[in-house]
């Protein structure tokens, strides 16, 4: 927010703030004391200035009602009860519209290239869960290297993840995409789809395609030496090196691809298979573990080098450290109990846009610092979300200050 000679404010219309506003309110009009999206802002706002469960969350904003009665021209000054927030992220909220809003505005927020990376996998919210161990499961689609969640499917459990992966590729657009996934994802079917969608895989090749596994691990073996008068014609196996260190160990990765098996191996749109070799070695111990995954993709030679290939296997472990770590250790979402309703949904898509949100400022080194710096300037935080000009082209119009807390659409 900022003043325009006292007048008025500028206000993004691409801003968060703004489609919120955008979101069905299932409540009768009638006895509404706090409109959806401002309950939502004040979610959003307490989560980045530190807070994680629904009664910090109420505590937060009753301490800052001076503050949030004068940002949003509020009537009046008490603040929502916590049990309020859980009302509305359990039966209120529209997690489809919600999700689609998310995806919409946080892919807004970066420019893509060729060859981005999409990761897909899936996570159980352990907040969610009850005695029988029933609970919501999420798939979820990630760009590792942006930080930012494309969408998020709820499904039926760990091994719905199979059926649910089309859907939710059905729903991105995957022109200049990578899909990358576990051994799990390595099916025939997404392969197709993802590469007639005008994208590319990379998969991985273990137990549950035991075949296809076998044949590029024999593919990769050392040659057998031929018999005299006999020829092998050589291998096109091209290597690319990197090495690492940190959490105290040194991990060096050795990727080793050919473009010889497309034409041999019955798998739809293969161009490469590789070998991936890891190897760690303790700092402090010395101790020495060594693994050997083999995978493929639909990407050929001329479009990707090796090196290139290597850092994207690499970088698709980032919805683990970047998405999955993040939001069970720094927004505590596995520790929030919410197991009403969709309000475990409801708070991950929540998650996922304060993540992306902050990492589209690559101003913060980590998560944890940049709440440390909004909990001591909230005015920020606020700004973050109501005037984010991270736009090709940008809407802006005045409005009078006392219009702020009316709904746009």
């Amino acid at each position: 927010m900022e003043s325009i000679s006292g007048a008025g404010i500028l206000f993004d219309v691409h801003s968060l703030y703004a489609r919120l506003q955008t979101l069905s309110d299932k409540r009768k009009r009638r006895g509404v004391r706090y409109s959806l999206e401002l309950v939502l802002m004040i979610i959003l706002l307490a989560k980045t200035c530190g807070e994680s469960h629904p009664s910090g969350l109420a505590e937060w904003a009753k301490h800052r009602s001076a503050q949030l009665v004068d940002w949003f021209k509020l009537k009046r000054q008490k603040m929502p009860h916590h049990m309020i927030y859980r009302r509305i992220l359990a039966e209120i909220v529209n997690v489809e519209e919600l999700e689609r809003m998310s995806s919409a505005y946080l892919s807004g927020m970066s420019k893509f290239g060729k060859q981005v990376l999409v990761a897909i996998d899936g996570k159980v919210l352990r907040g969610t869960l009850d005695d029988k161990q029933h609970g919501t499961y999420l798939l979820a689609a990630y760009l590792p290297r942006e930080g930012i969640v494309l969408m998020e499917l709820a499904i039926e459990g760990k091994g719905s993840e199979i059926p649910a992966a089309p859907l939710i590729l059905k729903s991105l657009d995957l022109r200049e995409k990578v899909v990358m996934g576990d051994a799990l994802h390595t099916q025939r079917a997404v392969s197709i789809q993802i590469v007639e969608a005008g994208g590319e895989y990379l998969w991985f090749a273990k137990g549950n395609q035991p075949e296809l596994e076998e044949n590029i691990r024999l593919w990769f073996e050392p040659e057998v030496q031929p018999l005299p008068g006999m020829n092998f014609p050589p291998k096109d196996f091209e290597t690319a090196r990197q090495t690492n260190k940190g959490h105290s160990r040194l991990e060096t990765r050795t990727l080793t691809v050919s473009s010889q098996l497309k034409d041999f191996l019955d798998w739809p749109h293969l161009e490469q298979v590789f070998k991936l070799e890891r190897r760690f070695v303790s700092h402090k111990t010395g101790e020495v573990h060594e693994q050997i995954v083999y995978g493929l993709t639909s990407l050929s030679r001329e479009e990707i080098t090796p090196q290139k290939l290597l850092e994207m296997t690499r970088s698709y472990w980032g919805i683990e450290n970047g998405l999955h770590y993040r939001r069970d250790v720094t927004l505590r979402e596995d520790y929030t109990r919410l197991t009403k309703g969709r309000a475990g949904q409801a708070m991950a898509c929540l998650n996922n846009l304060i993540l992306g949100t902050l990492l589209s400022k690559k101003k913060y080194r980590t998560i944890p610092t940049a709440r440390r710096y909004f909990s001591a300037h909230p005015a920020e935080a606020l700004d973050l979300f109501l005037r984010l000009c991270e736009h090709p082209i940008l809407v802006i119009m005045r409005l009078p200050i006392t219009t702020i807390g009316d709904n746009i659409r």
